[in-house]
């Protein structure tokens, strides 16, 4: 859900803002742009040259911006414009009622009130300040601006106290923000499956059988579906490509064999599984166990053919939306279809290498998608992270009608 996004993170002055280093690294991980905004009293419990080096980006504490230029300013409007979401955290009761009333002594006051933006706030305080009657205003007050809290957690407290006061921890404040904005996504609490990439068959120790897909088309569905709010298993041939999305899980293979057995692993629990890998249809009988020595002038390989992993989940299909691929290079559409009904897909997505700019090692790709009532929907040559949401809205539609 924050891959991508802009996020300005706020950080008040409170015992907890020691944990913000970690928050920012896990939003950077999560693959976030962030900015932190310090109030003066917070840089005494986090230092903002941390922060700086670990968001990447400046740290601001005021209005004022000295540099080697000059005396700038720190245009909280723009920071309010370009942030795709903002959160506060730790959240000290003094900072809430300064929101809830529309205070702007401070720069992260000023920035929040010319937000556009979802704004999250995690509280952080003593026990008997979470507890008291105005602290539960100012939440309702917020929470009536649209704001939302990340609710406080009970245990030890700066105090020595023990209950309810303690700010999220980082990894919690992540899986609430991703699951808050995952409702309402067409894809929510769906489980889907997507194979990518080739499989390498051995012939030895160092020699295979493969070909040349770079698993960009599979990799750039999975990435999709966890932003449409999907649970996400990639299992992936060997690839160069790398993944980095909370809501992907990635099982890498390298035979066909390994790719059958992990995607029969995970499939019963599965809602929608797509097949994109380009599967080596042969692997040779027997696997030298040294590397063959360069001898006659010829060499003679004996293959057997793989197991047929589409038609194998095909067969014992009950609830899954199954789509498969094609790459057809004559009677594309005729072939195509006998696909999609010989091994019972609800669905197959083709391509044709006889289209320029199609198939594969391209960033780009020119499809068509079949469904199993015999429609046909022609798409233009676009990028495949296009593609990708091309596909998944035709199967959105589906599943949805």
């Amino acid at each position: 859900m924050l891959n991508g996004k802009n996020i300005l993170l706020g950080i008040t002055g409170g015992i907890a803002a020691y944990k913000t280093t970690f928050l920012v690294r896990l939003l950077i991980k999560a693959g976030a742009d962030v900015k932190v905004v310090l109030t003066e009293s917070a840089s005494s419990f986090v230092s903002p040259l941390t922060l700086a080096t670990l968001s990447k980006n400046p740290v601001l504490t005021s209005f004022i911006a000295e540099n080697d230029d000059g005396i700038s300013w720190n245009n909280h409007v723009e920071l309010g414009l370009w942030a795709d979401l903002m959160i506060v955290a730790p959240a000290t009761a003094n900072t809430l009622s300064k929101m809830a009333n529309g205070t702007c002594d401070n720069l992260l006051l000023a920035v929040y009130l010319s937000a556009k933006c979802p704004v999250y706030f995690a509280p952080a305080m003593d026990l008997d300040m979470y507890k008291h009657p105005t602290t539960k205003a100012t939440f309702e007050k917020l929470e009536s601006f649209g704001n939302v809290m990340i609710p406080a957690t009970s245990g030890e407290l700066a105090s020595g106290l023990v209950g309810e006061g303690r700010m999220a921890e980082p990894e919690d404040i992540l899986t609430f923000i991703n699951e808050h904005l995952s409702r309402g996504l067409p894809l929510t609490g769906k489980k889907v499956m997507i194979t990518a990439g080739p499989t390498y068959e051995a012939i030895d120790p160092v020699r295979f059988i493969g070909n040349h897909s770079s698993g960009l088309m599979g990799f750039e569905l999975a990435k999709a579906a966890a932003n449409l709010g999907a649970d996400v298993l990639l299992v992936s041939g060997p690839s160069h490509l790398s993944i980095s999305h909370i809501a992907v899980k990635m099982v890498q293979v390298v035979s066909a064999e390994e790719m059958y057995r992990a995607v029969h692993g995970y499939y019963d629990a599965m809602d929608i599984v797509i097949c994109a890998a380009a599967v080596a249809d042969y692997r040779p009988k027997t696997v030298a166990e040294q590397k063959i020595k360069k001898k006659e002038t010829e060499l003679s390989l004996e293959l057997v053919k793989n197991k047929d992993i589409l038609k194998s989940l095909g067969e014992q299909k009950g609830e899954q939306f199954l789509v498969g691929f094609a790459l057809e290079t004559e009677n594309e559409v005729e072939n195509a279809f006998g696909k999609l009904k010989n091994k019972n897909l609800d669905a197959i997505v083709l391509n044709s290498l006889n289209d320029s700019g199609a198939g594969f090692q391209m960033a780009t790709n020119k499809i068509s998608f079949l469904d199993k009532n015999l429609k046909i929907k022609t798409f233009d040559l676009k990028t495949k992270a296009e593609v990708a949401l091309d596909i998944w809205n035709e199967i959105i539609g589906r599943i949805h009608a």
